[in-house]
């Protein structure tokens, strides 16, 4: 049988990992739209009933196959995305975790934007938005406000990718490992703040259990790190002296930032204000995961996958180094 036509040149690949034999009948509508447009290849690294289970239902759509045992690597999401790179037919990959989902307009023109650049970062927005959506919200407008967000979604060449031999396996942050990588080979990045993504809010138990392990990526970013270790004991020093005015000109300001991210690009169609005014609870927060990810650091590294994973990402000298080996 030969392989449908579709009206977009691209690759969508989905890593994903399920551990309920129930296919979720919305994420399977979601994928018959992706289908329709562009080739679908799910990677699917549950274990042998969860993907029988949804074998039947996602082959129909695409190629529905295992992780390539031959790949290696602790992230089992960096393990995904390689093998689905290596089974694209196209050029053009767009690479998405399960909570993401374009819209058709969307879809297209980020895929177009590849006709310029070697890499897309997208804007990612939850919706709905419960709190816990509203108060991770704010480390996006904080974000925005100095330059851009991190998204769960990518879209990338896969010829630069086979340049440079993929990417590292054994990392946290294995979204900016892509992008770094892709910068190390020379490539050409964009990140366009109005790019809007959907993307499905997490449960409440599942947004307080990935607290400290999203501060222990800011491994890969020292200076990040530096900020945030500091936050909450100048806070708790300043209310000690009884200083409350100083933390307050601090919450002020965070708001103010905050809500400069959100309006960017015409953000606030998309993103609550209320999620600016959180800014300061989620700066403590972070503040304060951060010391135990420093914990857990100290211990070997952040749990992830039943394993520990010491690297958040590998610093740009290193691949720049490992570049220009390769290139020689």
């Amino acid at each position: 049988m030969s392989a449908p036509a579709h009206d977009l040149a691209a690759t969508y690949v989905l890593p994903i990992r399920r551990s309920q034999r129930t296919v979720d009948p919305e994420l399977t509508n979601y994928l018959s739209m992706v289908a329709e447009r562009c080739e679908l290849i799910i990677v699917d690294g549950s274990e042998a009933d969860v993907f029988l289970a949804a074998h039947e239902e996602w082959s129909r759509l695409g190629l529905h196959v295992s992780p390539d045992p031959g790949i290696a690597g602790m992230n089992g999401k960096v393990r995904g995305v390689l093998t689905g790179l290596a089974r694209a037919t196209e050029d053009r990959v767009v690479v998405a975790d399960d909570d993401i989902r374009y819209d058709g307009a969307t879809l297209v023109r980020a895929i177009r934007a590849l006709d310029e650049v070697d890499l897309v970062r997208p804007q990612n927005y939850f919706a709905p938005t419960p709190w816990h959506a509203r108060w991770d919200t704010a480390r996006t407008l904080l974000n925005r406000a100095i330059g851009s967000d991190l998204p769960g979604t990518l879209l990338v060449r896969r010829s630069v990718l086979e340049r440079t031999g993929g990417y590292d396996g054994d990392v946290l942050f294995e979204n900016l490992e892509l992008i770094r990588t892709v910068e190390a080979a020379d490539g050409r990045i964009a990140s366009p703040l109005d790019l809007y993504v959907r993307r499905l809010p997490p449960s409440a138990r599942h947004f307080w259990s990935q607290r400290t392990r999203q501060a222990y990526d800011e491994f890969a970013r020292p200076w990040r790190l530096s900020g945030f270790l500091l936050l909450a004991p100048l806070t708790v020093l300043a209310l000690h002296r009884r200083r409350p005015g100083a933390v307050a000109v601090g919450a002020i300001a965070a708001i103010a930032v905050a809500e400069r991210g959100r309006r960017r690009a015409g953000g606030a169609a998309v993103f609550p204000m209320s999620s600016a005014l959180l800014a300061p609870v989620w700066l403590l927060e972070r503040s304060v995961c951060s010391w135990l990810a420093l914990a857990a650091r100290a211990r070997g590294g952040i749990r992830y996958g039943g394993q520990r994973l010491r690297t958040a990402a590998t610093p740009r000298r290193i691949l720049r180094a490992r570049m220009g080996v390769r290139s020689h």
